[in-house]
């Protein structure tokens, strides 16, 4: 066991949701021991019963701190920095108490992550109106790292091995896209991914395609003007910073270009234009990372899945690549001191 790898700080997610499965399946697979040093923040015995569900075999230890010596497969050190009577959490059924749990389990394991005491963090699925019911901010693990990190930018990034993608906005109404997006924001949004592609994985000057926001890129501004007024702008602004960044592209094509090898990631413009080709590409592989932050954190690219929880059916795919990506990340982060 090597002593050496990083410590990776993996976070139940919801209790009532197939966060503890996914999570049980994947460590018992015995991956995340190889790649690094896994340790759970969240309730052992939902841990332990989401072990059971499925059927797999896991020695689960309690603990105060992470632990100082690596743990032989099949054993997982868990901090639980809630108390919570676990037979009050049903599978399925989200709550008060499940949203005050889950985001307990965040919030110490971002504490613990911003002081060294763990390398990378890799977050559990978790559910935004269990968050609102316990009164906490409601919009989703990105902008709380933000927040509790202090950082004064973050991007969403979507992975999978044939596709990356960036959004220019995340979380907000189809209506709001257009009037949210500004030359200023989209350009440092382009030029901080093009940065963390290089920190974190590697590339020495990615290619990235940058999506319009229009039918066929506006069509020469018969369907919409802003590509000319806001997206070309911050395009060769990036482009003067030192990124190879071309676009705006039509969104119909510029997802297909970078799968088939022409670019090395996208910036999209909403949500549900990067999130579709994405994950009809890696429905279930593929890893939600945030960039721009002290610390490597990836999550599940996927919910809670109330209807199934508890089934022992959840399959832990994404859970397995979120690990594998935040460790080679942490490495990557070694070898290669960010500037």
């Amino acid at each position: 066991m090597d002593r050496h790898k990083p410590l990776v700080g993996i976070t139940l997610g919801d209790p009532a949701g197939i966060g503890p499965e996914v999570l049980a399946r994947a460590l018992a697979t015995g991956e995340p021991h190889r790649v690094g040093r896994p340790v759970v923040i969240g309730d052992p015995a939902i841990l332990r019963r989401g072990a059971s569900v499925c059927g797999v075999e896991l020695t689960v230890r309690t603990a105060a701190e992470p632990p100082s010596e690596p743990t032989p497969p099949g054993t997982v050190v868990v901090l639980d920095p809630v108390e919570m009577d676990p037979d009050q959490v049903a599978f399925g059924q989200w709550s008060a108490l499940t949203g005050r749990a889950s985001a307990a389990y965040f919030a110490a394991a971002v504490d613990l992550a911003r002081n060294g005491r763990l390398d990378a963090l890799v977050t559990g699925p978790i559910q935004k109106e269990a968050w609102a019911a316990a009164g906490v901010e409601a919009t989703g693990h990105t902008t709380r790292l933000q927040k509790l990190t202090g950082v004064d930018r973050v991007v969403m990034m979507l992975a999978g091995d044939r596709l990356k993608v960036a959004l220019a906005t995340i979380h907000h109404p189809l209506k709001d896209v257009p009037g949210l997006l500004t030359t200023p924001e989209l350009r440092d949004t382009i030029i901080l991914f093009g940065r963390e592609l290089g920190r974190w994985f590697g590339y020495l000057r990615p290619r990235l395609g940058v999506a319009g926001l229009n039918p066929h890129a506006g069509e020469a501004g018969l369907f919409g003007d802003e590509e000319a007024r806001i997206i070309a702008p911050a395009i060769e602004a990036a482009r003067r910073s030192g990124l190879d960044a071309v676009g705006p592209l039509p969104p119909d094509t510029v997802f297909f270009r970078a799968a088939a090898g022409e670019f090395d990631a996208v910036v999209a413009m909403y949500h549900d234009q990067g999130l579709i080709p994405l994950k009809l590409l890696h429905f279930h592989d593929a890893v939600n990372v945030t960039l721009g932050l002290p610390f490597p954190r990836t999550s599940v690219d996927h919910g809670t899945a109330l209807d199934i929880a508890g089934a022992g059916r959840a399959d832990p795919g994404s859970m397995l690549a979120a690990i594998r990506t935040v460790a080679f990340m942490a490495e990557r982060g070694r070898s290669r001191p960010e500037e």
